[in-house]
Formats: C-alpha cells, structure tokens, sequence
C-alpha cells in the first residue's frame, strides 16, 4: 500500500482520480467520514493496486501529455507552467471561454513543438463606445475580472498590452472592451461547467460570485456543498435561489459577522432577546446572517452545537452554512424556489423587500450560470 500527502488545493476527488481509485475507496481505507474534510499535510493510505495518473511535465514531448484540473487552478496558470498560451490550450480541448475550466476537467496540452493557437482577439474598441476601466484590487485574477465584465482573459490581454495573464498588480488601471458590465447587471452569463458531487462547482460561485477571492471561494465550497446536498438543495433552481439570498445577505460571502455593533437589536423580543447584552451578543452572523437569541437556540438544537453560549461559532464557515441551510429548510423555502416565486423567499429572509432589485440580479444570474 502506498501513500499520498495531501497539498493545499487538493480534493478527495482530484486524489481519486489521479491514482486511478476512487473517493469511497480512499474513505474506507483512510476512515475518513466526511469527504470535503481532508487537510493539507496529512498521509493518506492509497489501496493496493492503484497508481498514480500520469502527469504531464513542464516539458511536454510533441505529442503532448494531459493534466486534471485542480482547486484554484486558472488556465492562465496552466499554461505558463507547461510553457504554452491559453489560446493553444482552448484551442486543442474546444474551449469557448476560457474562463470557465471546473475541477477534475481533463485537459490535453499541445505539444512543445506545435504552434501555439493564437489567444481571443479583443475588440478595438474605445472607452468611449460603451468600455470602461477597472482599478485592479487585492485578491483580483485577470480571469476573475473577465468573468465579473462577461469578457475573457484574452480580450484583457490584447486591450492593454499584457503578455503574461498572470502579472497584475493592486492599482493597474485596466481598459475593459465596449459593452462589458458587472455580471448580475445587463451582459448574460452562461451555464458555467459542473456540478461537483451534487453540488456546485468552483467555476460556478464564482461566477455567481465575481468578488469572492479564489482562496475564500476553495475554502468555502467543500462546506457549502455539504450542507447543500445534506439539505436538499440539490435542483439548480434550488440552487441559484439559496446561493442569490446568500450572496445578497454576506456581501457574496464577504461579510459572515454583522458590521454594526447589534446594539440595534438589545431588547427586541421578536429575536428572543430578553437578557442584557443579548443584541450584541446575538447579532448577524453566518452567510444568512442569523440573528437574535430564540433563532440562535433554534439553529443550536437542530445541529447539535450550543450556540447560545457560543455564539461566534455561526460565523465559522462548517456551521455557518449549516445554519444557513437550516433556517431555509425550517421556512420551507425550497418549496418557493421549484414554483420560481423569489420574492416569498426574500420576504420570508428579510421580513420585507430590503435590497430587492440586488436579490434579483443575483439570483438571474446564479439561474444562467446553474442552467435554471
């Protein structure tokens, strides 16, 4: 039996995969319960007769070689480690948009000695007929800011004179090609690759979720979709509804505390908060941003997790999804999601219509990309 150490961005999937077994096997032989739960460092036990998929090198020979995409991985990045273009790859695995790559996708990588297929042209077009500019900020791909616009890399590329995707820094001003707008505004996404396990894959929050960092995006997904699967949020028209309320609610899972201090909240016997000091305490946390005594008790039964005295915990990303799971199942929101009535949802969430037309975009969004 051979073993495996586990690298950061790895998933029990991706492992599967590259030894030719599979995930049920893995969990068996390393006892692992949850398969979205594995951490980097740790020494899984491979079961006998499986070995490692071949892994294409930097220097591939001129027939080529493949590679199995990775949490985190850009095409960009791909290609400047095989020492190729994005173009060449889209080109030889007949990708449109070379944004959009999910994980455990199988990718053929040309040849060292082909000629590479040139990167998307972008349209000449000045600011003044309909572009715009973008100030790059921290955390910022050039892939996450193409698909934020509804553009690509290469378009970028060609606009502002960038040779290497993968080279930008915090403050460059970039020139953005005529028509582009912020997805969830006027320019359609469509379906992005997937699912992953039954859930949704890392191309598609992102896509639903352009301001999501990659590194918060790979943290969040294996809880996110647990929780999801778990709760029968399993449909992309469940899908989209849930992730569009949470978007809205976290700041597209920016925010998982309340800014405000809660004091706000101190008496409100609507929340259950009836002991001093219960608003700060109890204020707005997790992705839905649970609030009040009565609904942290409620969460706490229902998961097992003593969150009256504990409270911080529905900001950790393992429970706060649950919570957020759980308060849309204790509504029965699913049911409205099947029946495409979102603004029962909101109402049920916000108690009222707060931040309506931002609901919307997001969740018309989140229903191109799913395919809802």
């Amino acid at each position: 039996m051979s073993s495996y150490r586990v690298q950061s961005g790895d998933t029990l999937g991706a492992i599967a995969s590259r030894f030719h077994t599979t995930v049920s096997a893995l969990q068996s032989t390393n006892h692992i319960a949850n398969p979205n739960l594995i951490y980097a460092g740790s020494v899984l036990q491979i079961p006998d007769s499986f070995t490692p998929a071949p892994v294409a090198q930097k220097q591939v020979s001129s027939g080529g070689g493949n590679y199995t995409v990775r949490a985190g991985d850009t095409l960009g990045a791909i290609a400047s480690r095989f020492g190729t273009t994005v173009g060449a790859i889209a080109s030889a695995n007949g990708i449109s948009n070379p944004n959009l790559i999910y994980v455990g996708q199988q990718l053929r990588i040309p040849g060292a000695g082909g000629a590479p297929a040139p990167a998307p042209a972008a349209p000449a077009a000045p600011a003044s007929s309909g572009g715009g500019s973008y100030t790059v900020r921290s955390g910022d791909t050039l892939s996450g800011i193409a698909s934020r616009f509804g553009t690509t890399v290469g378009a970028l590329q060609s606009l502002n004179g960038i040779s290497n995707p993968n080279l930008i820094y915090v403050g460059q001003q970039l020139r953005l090609p005529g028509g582009s707008a912020p997805v969830g505004g006027t320019t359609p996404v469509g379906p992005v690759p997937g699912p992953v396990s039954g859930g949704i894959s890392l191309g598609q929050l992102k896509a639903i979720m352009p301001n999501l960092s990659d590194a918060k995006a790979q943290q969040y997904l294996p809880y996110l979709n647990d929780a999801m699967v778990k709760g029968g949020i399993n449909t992309p028209k469940r899908q989209a509804a849930f992730l569009a309320q949470l978007a809205h609610e976290s700041g597209q899972l920016k925010y998982f505390e309340e800014l405000a201090s809660g004091a706000a909240y101190e008496g409100r016997k609507d929340l259950g908060n009836i002991y001093p000091g219960d608003g700060v305490r109890y204020k707005g946390r997790g992705p839905i941003q649970l609030t009040g005594r009565a609904n942290y008790e409620a969460a706490g039964r229902a998961l097992g997790i003593d969150l009256v005295n504990n409270p911080t915990r529905a900001a950790d990303p393992d429970v706060g999804f649950r919570i957020a799971v759980w308060f849309w199942n204790s509504r029965n929101l699913s049911a409205y999601a099947d029946a495409g009535n979102f603004d029962a949802i909101t109402y049920r969430i916000n108690g009222g219509y707060n931040g309506k037309a931002a609901r919307d975009a997001y969740w018309a969004t989140a229903k191109r990309v799913l395919g809802a």
